[in-house]
């Protein structure tokens, strides 16, 4: 996941860029984002209509960001961010993803907590008060949280006007999301047809209940994007997934991208336009399966 490792290449990467970590920081998470969008957006896209909605959970209530086209009813997809939380850079994505004609809900993981933005931006996440911050909230997102919290979701979109409930409902998720994704298909196999992890974290685990272990309990169709830094780690990831996938008869497309942990959110040290493009190209040949 975002630690010491993927912080190292982090370094890397900015200074590729010209920067340090001090100097990204000071740009801020507007300036950061600045022409970022650009890199995932297709010209004449829809108009778009959102707000910030009230998830009831059996935790309490989520806040989330909702946004859709404005008009018509569409396919859900649930959006799990990274361990920074929802913030700008997501919505970005999201009203990005609304405009190819999706009822995108990007939800606040953290909600347990405390509304969004627990973090104005990833480089807050890199700091030592964000860390500690995060640390307990992450803690408390355990499997079976994660999947009581993803059945929820669903259930808030198929009760949207804007979603199309004859079509299925997808799914993406980013670093400490990619995972998440996993769980929302085997939350409600029923209803998710497609499941896009980009530079998950934790995919492939020893412990019983780890991601690739319930694939056979779902029946999405799956995208697992995979960041070079993290192949490098644990190289045999792509092969179990390979394996888990096709033992589940679950079609599957694998790949390691020429990019870091991290390369597909715009406000992260590592972003890799070019790659986070064609990351962006394939999630949307899988959702038009929906």
């Amino acid at each position: 996941m975002c630690d010491e490792f993927t912080e190292a290449e982090e370094e890397q990467n900015l200074a590729r860029r010209g920067l340090d970590r001090r100097q990204f920081a000071a740009l801020g998470a507007s300036a950061a984002l600045a022409g970022c969008s650009g890199a995932i957006a297709a010209p004449g896209g829809s108009a778009v209509r959102e707000r910030m909605v009230s998830v009831t959970m059996a935790d309490g209530v989520c806040d989330a960001f909702f946004v859709h086209p404005e008009s018509g009813h569409h396919p859900g997809v649930v959006m799990w961010p990274d361990i920074a939380g929802l913030r700008e850079a997501n919505k970005i994505m999201a009203r990005t993803l609304a405009a190819e004609g999706y009822a995108v809900l990007v939800v606040n993981p953290y909600y347990r907590d405390g509304p969004a933005p627990v973090l104005r931006s990833f480089s807050d996440w890199r700091t030592p008060e964000g860390q500690a911050k995060i640390a307990p909230m992450r803690a408390a997102l355990t499997p079976a949280a994660v999947t009581g919290d993803a059945a929820s979701y669903v259930a808030f979109l198929d009760a949207s006007e804007a979603v199309d409930t004859a079509r299925k409902i997808g799914t993406s998720g980013y670093c400490m999301g990619g995972p998440f994704t996993v769980r929302t298909a085997a939350a409600r196999p029923d209803r998710v047809g497609a499941a896009a992890s980009f530079h998950g974290a934790g995919l492939v685990t020893e412990e019983p209940d780890s991601p690739h272990r319930l694939l056979a309990r779902t029946k999405a169709a799956y995208l697992f994007a995979i960041a070079r830094n993290d192949d490098a780690r644990q190289p045999d990831q792509k092969s179990e997934l390979r394996k888990a996938a096709d033992a589940a008869h679950r079609p599957a497309e694998i790949e390691v991208y020429q990019a870091d942990h991290g390369w597909c959110v715009p406000d992260t040290p590592t972003w890799n336009p070019d790659e986070a493009d064609r990351a962006w190209k394939r999630m949307l040949a899988l959702f038009e399966g929906l």
